[in-house]
């Protein structure tokens, strides 16, 4: 299964971001057999945008095949988007390291 985590830096360990439609990146986490196997950074190019930001992340999002995003906060347009592609949505905090396990472990809370 892959998952997203809206994510403050480039790697495992940095911290997942306040917001979605706007963090600097997007840690692409496949996880086999309850282990993280591989991981992709994808800058958010939707960060700069003057509107639309979170629905044009939740379209990235969705077009790398994710089915679960872990974040902090998500805009109503975006949390549209994202269920239309049926993306569980997953409130994280931390490292994205940090909530990826816990995600594996089933003890994040689904927003």
């Amino acid at each position: 299964m892959k998952v997203a985590v809206s994510s403050k830096g480039k790697t495992l360990d940095s911290e997942v971001s306040d917001i979605f439609g706007r963090c600097p990146y997007f840690i692409i986490a496949e996880i086999e057999e309850n282990k993280i196997i591989k991981f992709d950074a994808i800058e958010n190019s939707s960060a700069s945008q003057n509107q639309g930001a979170g629905i044009s992340a939740a379209q990235l999002v969705a077009e790398k095949d994710v089915g679960a995003l872990i974040t902090r906060n998500v805009g109503p347009r975006a949390l549209d988007v994202l269920r239309q592609f049926n993306i569980e949505i997953y409130n994280g905090s931390g490292t994205v390291n940090e909530s990826l396990q816990k995600f594996i472990c089933g003890e994040l809370e689904k927003s």
